[in-house]
Parts: C-alpha cells; sequence; structure tokens
C-alpha cells in the first residue's frame, strides 16, 4: 500500500449517505487503510463498511441543533470548521471536496491533493437553485447575496492549499480552471459494475434516482410526466420531496431512500433512467447502464462525458439519447422519442464497464505512489 508508516489524512466534507462522492472516499479507504478521515459531520451507519471501519474525526457541526437533518442551513460555518482540524501531524492530506474539504491547510512542506467534485456548489453555479428559487425563505434571500460573496472569496483564496488537483470530469476542470486559475487532470469517478445486474425483465416505468434537491431539477421531471401520463417512479430524499409530491399526479410515486437492493432492483428493471439536471459528472447514469438500462439526459455536464446518443456511434453503441432545454417540453419530446430497441443492454453494461472501480483504483493508485515519490 501507498504511504505505508506515513501518516495520511482524508478531508471529505461530510458523510451522510453514500453517492458518487463517498464512492470515491471508500475506494481511497481502500488504498490508505491506517488514514484518518475529517468530516464537517458524521452520521453513523449512513456509509459503507469500509469507511465506517476507519479513524473518523467530526468537526462540531454535528453537535448544532438540527443538524443531522439539515445540515446545510449551517453552510456560513463550514469554513471556520474545515480551518479548525489541526493536520500538523499528517505527512500528506488527499482531499475529497464539493464544498469546503479542499480549504483544509496540510503542514507547511507537505503535500495536499484534492479530488474535486466541483468548487464549492452552493455559491458557484448553483447559488440561484439553492437561494434565488421560489421556496426560498425572505431571509435567505437578503441575508445569502453577502454570505455568498464572502464564500466566494474564501473558495478562491483557499485553493493556494491545494498543491494538486484531480478533477472527477473535463466539465468540473473547466469549472476549476474558471474558479480557481487552476488546471487540473481528470479521473472519472467509479461505478461498481458488479453490483448492478442487466438480465432483470424490464418494466413500464421510467425512473429519477436522485437527491431531492433544487439543481437536479427532479420537478422538471415531474411536470414533464405529469403531461405524459406515463409511470415515473422518483428514488431519493431532500427537501424538496413535499413540494414534488405535491405537484405530481397520480402516475408518478415516490420510493424515498433506496437499501442497496432496492436501488439494483429498480434500476434493472426500468425502462430508461431520466437524468434532467447538469452534473458534476454523474455515477447515477452508469449504474443505470452498468443496469442495462438506458439514459435520457439533458446535454449538459458530466452527461457529455457517458450518454452516446444513436447516430455517434464513432463512439461506442449508443447508451442513451439527449434533449436540449431544461424545461418539460423538451423532455416529453425525448421521451417519445425513445425507443427501448434501440439499445442493447449488454452493450450498455460493457461501456460502464470503462469506468469501473478497479479503474479508477488503478488510476488512484498510480497517483498516489506519484505522491508518495515526492516525499523528504
Amino acid at each position: 500500500m501507498p504511504f505505508a508508516g506515513r501518516r495520511v489524512a482524508l478531508v471529505h466534507d461530510w458523510l451522510t449517505g453514500m453517492r458518487g462522492g463517498e464512492w470515491c472516499l471508500d475506494v481511497f479507504c481502500e488504498l490508505l487503510p491506517e488514514a484518518t478521515i475529517f468530516t464537517l459531520l458524521h452520521l453513523p451507519g449512513r456509509v459503507s463498511r469500509r469507511i465506517e471501519s476507519m479513524k473518523i474525526r467530526a468537526s462540531f457541526i454535528g453537535k448544532l441543533p438540527g443538524a443531522r437533518s439539515f445540515h446545510q442551513r449551517y453552510l456560513p460555518l463550514f469554513p471556520f470548521a474545515i480551518e479548525r482540524f489541526d493536520l500538523s501531524e499528517f505527512d500528506f492530506v488527499l482531499s475529497s471536496s464539493h464544498c469546503v474539504a479542499k480549504g483544509a491547510a496540510a503542514r507547511r512542506g507537505r503535500r495536499h491533493v484534492c479530488y474535486c467534485h466541483t468548487p464549492m456548489r452552493y455559491v458557484w453555479e448553483f447559488y440561484d437553485d439553492y437561494f434565488a428559487n421560489p421556496r426560498t425563505g425572505r431571509l435567505t434571500r437578503l441575508v445569502m447575496p453577502r454570505v455568498a460573496e464572502y464564500l466566494r472569496r474564501w473558495d478562491a483564496r483557499t485553493a493556494s492549499r491545494v498543491d494538486r488537483f484531480v478533477a472527477n470530469s473535463a466539465h468540473i476542470a473547466q469549472r476549476i480552471r474558471r474558479a480557481y486559475g487552476r488546471d487540473a487532470e481528470v479521473v472519472h469517478p467509479p461505478v461498481d459494475v458488479a453490483r448492478f445486474r442487466s438480465g432483470l425483465p424490464r418494466e413500464d416505468y421510467f425512473l429519477v434516482l436522485s437527491a431531492l434537491v433544487p439543481y437536479k431539477k427532479v420537478e422538471l421531471a415531474v411536470r414533464a410526466f405529469n403531461e405524459t401520463k406515463l409511470p415515473l417512479v422518483v428514488a431519493g430524499r431532500g427537501p424538496e420531496r413535499a413540494h414534488l409530491e405535491n405537484l405530481a399526479g397520480p402516475n408518478i410515486r415516490f420510493e424515498g431512500w433506496l437499501g442497496e437492493e432496492e436501488r439494483v432492483d429498480l434500476l434493472g428493471r426500468a425502462r430508461a433512467l431520466v437524468f434532467p439536471g447538469v452534473e458534476d459528472f454523474g455515477i447515477v447514469p452508469l449504474e443505470a447502464m452498468a443496469s442495462g438500462c438506458p439514459v435520457i439526459a439533458f446535454r449538459a455536464g458530466g452527461a457529455l462525458e457517458t450518454v452516446i446518443e444513436k447516430g455517434r456511434e464513432e463512439s461506442g453503441a449508443p447508451t442513451g439519447l439527449f434533449f436540449d432545454r431544461q424545461d418539460p417540453e423538451s423532455l416529453i419530446d425525448a421521451v417519445r422519442r425513445f425507443r427501448p430497441s434501440d439499445f442493447d443492454p449488454e452493450k450498455l453494461r460493457a461501456h460502464a464497464l470503462r469506468f469501473d472501480r478497479g479503474v479508477f483504483l488503478e488510476k488512484i493508485l498510480h497517483l498516489l505512489r506519484q505522491e508518495e515519490s515526492l516525499l523528504v
């Protein structure tokens, strides 16, 4: 293992569930089993056994009122919390950051590599989705512009604490360049293809599998399927759920948070995955492909690096189709154009294998060995 006998810190924004960033962290923990994880908030039992088995140090954020359910309300305190971690005893720092983790400070002269899922999502590209949507409270609308400006300055300034940026997609590498003025190499995050099954009988429903937060644009899918009357299953949890349920017609079913087997089963039986947001990369479309399930995605963000349209066979067998505007009409048009016979489940799964967990592990292992060679 790399860094044997060395003290390594892993810094991750929060441990509240297994999403794309946590599956990356799971690989980091496999390669660095003696490392210590530093995180703003840890909800025991919500992440993988491998992560739970690590030494974990959580900040004071988890002790604040309501933080277990609504930790994002303490966003203005996150920079202070991450900077309070004392990393002076560690020889190497690897941060996994979509919010403030990359702002942790390694000891002077020690290396800090950031695997960046995005520059702070809440105050750059997705500020309006979080803080200027119709359900944003009046006080938030009044206060957040100044808070966001402070957080942008902090986020840009603390980029200098990172020696090497690794982006999870070419899309995010461009964001890093815009926000921080830094270059980043690209290592796509992993999908554990072996966890998914492609031979299950298909059923008639379309599927949205997502956190229910504004920037995911689940409302767009709900409005579109209200019009089509086709069956839609929405699986996930988040602050938007009550609003979405009130909006949804009888053809739309909400499943809440899924266990592992439920997730595998829903993906394995869905007619297609609907992916309406702009994602940093997007592991869920690859999980769908690993299940033999094609994808209907908005033409932007990380989906451009994984979804292959029919007619673009020079890039490989088709894995889905795109819609071009984030409005119900454009998505409805894509749903009507969708033909299951255009997609081969085994070729979908073969495409997902290009992003398999083992591929990611080997690339990160190579990176860690490069970094280890720089230690004095």
